[in-house]
């Protein structure tokens, strides 16, 4: 790819014909030395309006991407005629771009205040410390009910006086009505966590936490289990070894059988230490462990069974937990790309109860018509990217942004999205000072699709919408061509 820093050939630059140019043809000192830079093609024309930027287009030649799998707009915040538009009409697969529709969606429909409440009932009120029937365990979809949170919910319960549970502890997911998941469809790896399916009573995003340490000494890998869960067993049969550590997580082959995790593959000393997360279990199994774990460290007893059912309305509330606001789950969401969060989120949006897929997309398609937004091109699978069927424009995406530019959740919605060369998924990318700070940015990517789309702040202080998709066997080469665009752009 040619440099597109290369400095302009201007007077500055050779200076030895400025005096020729003045005494010879009359012309100010630097017109003879820009016209030898043109003939001498050290100056770039800028991108005609409308035509991707040269830099651009020498990058995906270069990556061999063709121009026809490629969809770019350019466009001011304030509008007017795009600076760029190539492909703009062309549907194409947004990778995690796609979260963008989905929160921008759930900040207007339910409101940056809007919270998730999960509640423990009972039938009856504890007598002496001890609830003789069933306690119920009912979610509402909340997407960040982590590890603390459900400990927190747990010590409400011992605060006020419950030790014994003489019942079972029965989860009700009835809020979310959802088909069969299957975690190793996508890409077969199931126990990944991004690969978890949407629960109504999602606890720790269904994962667990394990941290590995390199053991020089003994020669060995360490395991620690971070997060508890009774019966939990880990077999490690991992080795250690003195590579690069490169990306560690594709040298490590995980495996479950009941509660047992099975490690086998390597871990390089040079990794240091690394949290591995894992989703080995069905939400049943994982919440069953881990109530089990935290209730018996609480000093609680419990010998029933952990199974799935329906809150009897005639139950009380003994405790009750309330998430986090949606301001700030959208900062989850959008800076580190949370597919898990994003699937509840996107169910969310159904209003009507049990939520499903379908009532989700129902709701944003009519406020989408609502907002007089034609995006014919839009299809939305599960809200989050991680999709082969997810499908939106460049210019969908543009015109997403422009209305969220003007809407009243804009400072929510732009202060999720991952600041180039400061945090979330662009912390280490775009650190160019023509950049850093200057953009914010939702990337997206999967096998054969690359993709950003945000706002970005040009060096004369012009804000500008950026999207760029690229869906091509070789995207995964065209980050070049998509950071020489931003850079273009920044430097106007």
């Amino acid at each position: 790819m040619a440099d597109e820093r290369k400095p302009a050939l201007t007077a500055n630059r050779c200076p030895w014909l400025a005096p020729l140019g003045r005494r010879r043809f009359g012309w100010p000192g630097g017109l003879l030395c820009l016209a030898l830079a043109v003939l001498l093609g050290a100056v770039r024309p800028a991108a005609a309006s409308g035509e991707l930027p040269p830099v651009v287009g020498e990058a995906l030649l270069e990556a061999g991407i063709p121009a026809r799998s490629v969809a770019v707009v350019v466009q001011a915040v304030d509008g007017g005629p795009p600076l760029v538009s190539h492909n703009s009409q062309q549907a194409m697969n947004p990778a995690s771009a796609m979260k963008l529709v989905t929160t921008y969606a759930g900040l207007e429909l339910l409101g940056p205040a809007h919270t998730w409440r999960t509640e423990v009932l009972a039938e009856g009120k504890p007598n002496g410390g001890r609830l003789d029937g069933n306690l119920y365990l009912r979610g509402s979809g909340d997407p960040k009910l982590a590890l603390e949170h459900f400990w927190l919910l747990l010590r409400q319960l011992r605060a006020r006086g419950l030790s014994e549970i003489g019942g079972d502890l029965i989860l009700d997911r009835s809020a979310f009505a959802l088909p069969p998941h299957d975690p190793g469809e996508f890409d077969n790896a199931p126990l990944r966590p991004y690969n978890a399916g949407p629960d109504a009573l999602l606890v720790n995003l269904k994962s667990i936490r394990l941290t590995l340490q390199p053991d020089p000494a003994r020669k060995a890998v360490r395991v620690i289990v971070e997060t508890p869960g009774e019966g939990l067993r880990i077999d490690n049969h991992l080795t250690l070894g003195r590579d690069s550590c490169g990306d560690w997580r594709e040298q490590i082959r995980p495996t479950a059988s009941g509660l047992t995790i099975d490690l086998k593959g390597s871990f390089s000393t040079a990794c240091g230490e690394k949290a591995l997360h894992l989703a080995p279990w069905t939400a049943d199994v994982q919440v069953d462990g881990l109530f089990r774990a935290l209730w018996r460290e609480l000093g609680g007893r419990f010998s029933g069974r952990v199974r799935e059912g329906r809150t009897p309305v005639t139950a009380l509330p003994l405790a009750v937990h309330e998430s986090p606001t949606l301001g700030e789950i959208v900062r989850d969401i959008n800076k580190y790309s949370n597919n898990v969060m994003a699937r509840q989120l996107f169910l969310s949006l159904d209003s009507e109860r049990p939520a499903t897929p379908d009532g989700a997309r129902r709701q944003i398609a009519g406020w989408l018509r609502e907002k007089g937004m034609a995006l014919p091109e839009l299809v939305l699978d599960n809200g989050s990217g991680l999709s082969r069927r997810e499908r939106i424009s460049a210019d969908g995406l543009a015109q997403l942004l422009r209305a969220a530019w003007q809407s009243p959740v804009m400072p929510e919605l732009m202060a999720s999205l991952p600041l180039a060369g400061v945090d979330g998924t662009l912390r280490k990318r775009l650190g160019d000072r023509a950049t850093i700070g200057r953009a914010h940015l939702k990337t997206g990517y999967l096998d054969g699709v690359r993709a950003i789309a945000g706002y970005l702040l040009d060096n004369g202080g012009k804000r500008w919408i950026v999207v760029c998709l690229i869906n091509d066997p070789k995207a995964g080469l065209g980050k070049p061509a998509i950071d020489a665009l931003l850079l273009w752009l920044a430097r106007r």
